[in-house]
């Protein structure tokens, strides 16, 4: 594999060294200071950058420690008259510090750390070896310290990148079929699914699982991929704060998340407050553009599949003056008509048809006449006053109702029989 850097660079740098005759000769002066080079370059780099010193991860310093004996000895065989590697070595160690999540700042910073200590190194045994034309062995063995830092940091970064972008496609490709698994449902006799859950955290005890599924209030934005991922964006960025995990993607056009939280510590400690109610609030700040249904807290990942079906519904409620809605707070008789509308609207009854001709002359006051004669518990003076009517025009309404029905919406059966005939018109 060619290196992503010009290798005759670092070649002219030693045929320089060798010119002044430093290269091979130094080899020996460079081993006798490679112990005391290598704890110098350590102390250093734990000293000035924090990063190393505050890592939970228990392989970072040794990988460090590990990492600056394979720079003391790289540069020992080059300066011994070898040839010019790829920094295999350098590939591998990047590798593993975007695999850990390290930062790759931090490694590039030990890099520029390391070419103090290292220079000083280099120099010393230089000088030692070559110590008659010290200028000129100084300043060619400061071009190659600079060139092989500069080298060095061109092909961890390139490879950290390169690690980094596969891991995160590879964690992409694990989330998506996590998703879909715990969306779909799955057959609890296959084991592969079944290890990939329990890996996951997902068959864990006593959690709490909630779906919210989101669109933007325009659905032709769900076809523009970018508007997708702002929304995925913002959903993620609003229940960062809570303490919740959060599986997230798009299926079937729209923005659908699996929240999960421990439901109790352990039997003996109150339930937490409902995973639903809490994701709801969390929800209420990403604004008027879109809207959003959630399913009620489920025990299991069996029951996925379901509050998907509840989010869904929800979802089919929500509007601009009722953006995030809860499928726990819908009522039966709205989740009936939500159900059965669609039936029902070839067997409603034959008044139906002219009661409505007669509400769109009336501008809607006939339905809506009935709408608060129900909300005044059948109350006409009530009713009349919500309306700022006289009760007379109220009777007189009632009374037209009846012509063109035959029912008396005075009694609780025949406006229960109007009203839900109206809401599935």
């Amino acid at each position: 594999m060619t290196a992503p850097h010009d290798p005759l660079t670092l070649t002219e740098a030693l045929a320089l060294l060798a010119d002044a005759g430093v290269v091979p000769q130094v080899a020996a002066s460079l081993r006798r200071g490679m112990r005391a080079a290598g704890e110098s370059l350590r102390k250093t780099v734990i000293a000035e950058i924090p990063a190393f010193s505050v890592s939970a991860n228990p392989q970072i310093l040794p990988d460090l420690q590990r990492h600056a004996g394979e720079h003391l000895a790289e540069i020992a065989r080059l300066l011994g008259g070898g040839k010019v590697s790829a920094f295999d070595f350098v590939r591998d160690h990047a590798q593993r510090r975007a695999e850990q999540r390290f930062p790759l700042e931090a490694t590039l910073h030990a890099y520029r750390c390391g070419h103090k200590v290292l220079s000083r190194w280099m120099r010393d045994a230089a000088l030692a070896t070559a110590p008659r034309n010290v200028e000129r062995v100084v300043t060619a063995m400061a071009d190659f310290a600079i060139e092989y830092t500069n080298a060095i940091s061109i092909v961890c970064a390139a490879e950290y990148v390169t690690r980094t972008r596969v891991l995160a496609e590879t964690e992409g490709d694990r989330r998506t079929e996590l998703l879909n698994i715990l969306l779909s449902g799955y057959d609890e006799s296959d084991g592969r699914v079944t290890r990939l859950l329990k890996g996951a955290g997902y068959l864990e005890q006593r959690l709490s699982f909630c779906v919210a599924q989101i669109r933007s209030t325009d659905p032709l934005e769900m076809e523009n991929p970018a508007r997708v991922q702002r929304i995925v964006e913002s959903v993620t960025q609003a229940v960062t704060a809570l303490p919740i995990r959060t599986l997230i993607g798009t299926r079937e056009g729209l923005v659908t998340a699996v929240f999960s939280d421990t439901r109790r510590m352990s039997g003996w400690t109150a339930p937490q407050t409902q995973l639903a109610h809490r994701v709801q609030s969390a929800l209420l700040v990403l604004g008027t553009a879109v809207l959003t249904g959630i399913s009620t807290d489920q025990p299991s990942t069996s029951f996925i599949p379901v509050a998907l079906r509840e989010a869904a519904v929800a979802l089919d409620f929500a509007s601009v003056s009722e953006r995030v809605v809860r499928y726990c707070d819908l009522s039966i008789r709205r989740l009936l008509l939500h159900r059965a509308a669609g039936d029902l609207k070839s067997a409603l009854p034959a008044w139906m048809t002219p009661l409505a001709e007669a509400d769109v002359k009336a501008r809607g006051t006939l339905i809506q006449t009935l709408r608060v004669l129900a909300d005044a518990d059948l109350n006409v003076q009530q009713a009349a006053r919500a309306l700022e009517l006289h009760p007379n025009t109220v009777y007189a309404r009632m009374q037209r109702i009846n012509d063109l029905t035959g029912l008396d919406c005075r009694r609780y059966h025949d406006l229960t029989e109007l009203l839900l005939a109206a809401d599935c018109r």
